[in-house]
């Protein structure tokens, strides 16, 4: 729990103080308790939540001013680049790192819930086959609950844990048939005696007429650390949703579904597809330079650079160019839209309006250039990153549903009309 400060805020109002407690976390600002303010027929108002608590978690912390990003107390860098991202999962749901032993059983466990019951692929025959994955998704997640309904109670320890495992390990076969669906090719089934990751880019890529196709490990390695640098990120629009769905009671699979929709919007998960879309608009090499100009005048959006919470460098960036910069030089790629995009990399970095406004490139940047270099579709960036949240949605919803919580109820400020009748 977090500790009382014994200082106090006093708010004013018509002539009356309100005593209001103030507590402090472990890492981060004092937060004002400020719920006797209801007692005084008032509300507080924070549109987009921007210096509001909605909750006490000791799952991740974020300091955007200094660039620190901590799951449980330990640095992303060292979890992307000393860790997998299963052993990530691991402590995000337990607190704590797993032993050898642990993370194997662990692993097992995880392996041995990658398929999903056969009717399940039925509904993706529901889908027009030029459906966005993201709507497949939605849909079938949310359609678990109908499969996997012998542990759905949430009041349950066991059915929460369980639930947990058998999301983290089905997600990734859901994401992969739902690219196969969209480009017309047989589904692949989940093969247990493979990585993690690799499991996954055999599921997208893998044919019943290539029964020797083998992922490169670079790539596999690549696409582990995007899962880990993208498992959990705080309070985000997301996580809340994933949060506020389970504060009613619904079960996981709903909860996951609903994070999924949330994580959907162009402004949360779908920054990667927006970095791509602005290297198609530049064209070239040579527009790159009229086009930062134009950024500067404020005539165009420079996506994938800054971030609402990080004003120092995303610490999540830092290890992704590193696996950018690994996976260009396994594939040997010379796509113009790389040497575009690193372009726009080299001018932000050093170009005083941009490095004085602290605009450096962040993940999102990184992954969508790393995501085209293995030849994922577009269309599947944000299927991935819902892919490698789910262990933080449900980790969110695990912490909330162990401790007592209430129903999630904002407020508002009503501006409409005032009571008025009918006349007739």
């Amino acid at each position: 729990m977090s500790a009382a400060t014994g200082k106090k805020a006093v708010l004013k109002l018509d002539g009356k103080e309100i005593e209001l407690p103030i507590y402090s976390g472990t890492l981060g600002p004092d937060v004002i308790d400020v719920k006797d303010v209801l007692a005084s027929g008032h509300f507080t108002f924070d549109p987009g939540f921007m210096a509001t608590a909605a909750c006490e978690s000791k799952i991740t912390f974020i300091d955007g001013d200094k660039g620190v990003l901590l799951h449980r107390g330990y640095p992303i860098d060292q979890l992307a680049t000393q860790a997998d991202y299963l052993e990530t999962c691991y402590l995000l749901l337990n607190g704590e790192l797993p032993t050898a032993e642990q993370k194997a059983e662990f692993d097992a466990k995880v392996r041995n819930h990658t398929m999903v019951h056969d009717q399940v692929s039925r509904f993706f025959n529901g889908f027009r086959r030029d459906a966005h994955p993201m709507a497949i998704m939605v849909g079938v997640v949310g359609a678990l609950s109908a499969f996997y309904h012998n542990a759905l109670d949430i009041e349950d320890v066991n059915h929460r844990e369980i639930t947990a495992i058998r999301l983290i390990a089905k997600i990734p076969t859901l994401a992969a048939w739902s690219y196969k669906y969209t480009v017309g090719q047989p589904f692949i089934y989940p093969r247990n005696d493979l990585g993690y990751a690799e499991n996954f880019l055999h599921m997208m890529f893998a044919t019943p007429a290539d029964r020797d196709y083998k992922v490169n490990p670079v790539l596999a390695k690549a696409m582990d650390r995007i899962f880990t640098l993208h498992a959990d990120h705080e309070q985000n629009a997301s996580t809340s949703t994933v949060r506020l769905a389970g504060s009613t009671g619904a079960n996981p699979y709903a909860c996951i579904s609903s994070g999924i929709s949330a994580l959907w919007g162009p402004a949360h998960g779908g920054a990667n597809e927006a970095v791509l879309r602005m290297l198609d608009e530049i064209g070239s090499v040579e527009n790159v330079a009229e086009f930062m100009e134009k950024v500067k005048r404020k005539e165009v959006k420079l996506m994938g650079f800054g971030h609402r919470v990080y004003k120092n460098f995303d610490p999540r960036a830092k290890v992704m160019k590193q696996t950018c910069d690994e996976v260009l030089e396994a594939l040997g790629i010379n796509d113009p839209q790389l040497a575009l995009a690193m372009e726009l990399e080299r001018i932000a970095l050093s170009d005083p309006y941009f490095v004085e406004r602290k605009l450096y490139p962040n993940v999102d940047f990184y992954s969508g250039i790393i995501l085209k270099a293995i030849g994922i579709p577009t269309e599947m960036f944000t299927v991935i990153f819902a892919l490698a949240r789910t262990v933080g949605w449900i980790s969110h919803w695990l912490e909330m549903h162990s401790a007592p919580y209430k129903i999630g109820r904002p407020r508002q400020l009503y501006t409409g009309e005032t009571q008025r009748d009918i006349k007739r």
